[in-house]
């Protein structure tokens, strides 16, 4: 029973399997387009998240007001009040913004990268090559973008995103022609059920 009913959801994706293709597509176009101009889609980027930190503020304030009674009211109308700030100073200077968000990544690549480096050398984990290797990757990262820095600021977070994109597009287009190839097989769960009858 468990059998029949994975091929059955199985193969409601075959006829569906068109849309996913056109959700790959469509994210493969926006993330080369976004990767063709990196600037723009930064800023548009750090406007957005903004504009996400302004809302989110102003709902908590507004739940802050809601719970007058509660003990936490302080925390909330701060944490509000923050995201509000942060928020609409991002929207007001994106550039800046941006400037800023790219420092934090290239400490968060040089942080991370070099904890990763030397834990893998302390404990010599199975395959602690990798994990080395990867810590240089992310170390040299944070190098580039810090010696680069405020010219990374126009491409780093943009670039990020059109990768993010076109991973995800793909991942789509891929799985949409595995969808399309889903078949039942000849001795399915429904043809031995039919014949394990009297």
């Amino acid at each position: 029973m468990a059998m029949q009913s994975s091929f059955d959801q199985l193969e409601t994706l075959r006829p569906k399997w068109g849309w996913f293709l056109a959700l790959g597509i469509a994210l493969v176009v926006l993330g080369t387009m976004a990767l063709a101009v990196p600037w723009l889609t930064t800023l548009t980027s750090v406007l957005v998240f903004g504009w996400l930190l302004a809302f989110g503020g102003a709902f908590e304030l507004g739940a802050a007001f809601w719970t007058k009674g509660w003990s936490g009211i302080v925390l909330h109308l701060l944490g509000g009040i923050l995201s509000i700030v942060v928020g609409a100073l991002l929207v007001a200077h994106p550039g800046a913004g941006a400037l800023g968000l790219t420092l934090l990544l290239a400490t968060l690549f040089l942080v991370g990268g070099l904890f990763r480096l030397g834990a893998a050398v302390v404990l010599r984990f199975p395959s602690w090559g990798w994990a080395a290797a990867s810590g240089v990757v992310s170390v040299v990262l944070g190098i580039l973008v810090w010696n680069g820095w405020p010219l990374s600021a126009l491409w780093l977070i943009g670039t990020f995103v059109a990768i993010e994109l076109l991973c995800r597009g793909w991942a789509w287009v891929m799985f949409a022609f595995a969808a399309r190839q889903i078949a039942r097989p000849a001795g399915s769960a429904h043809e031995w059920a039919a014949g394990a009858r009297p």
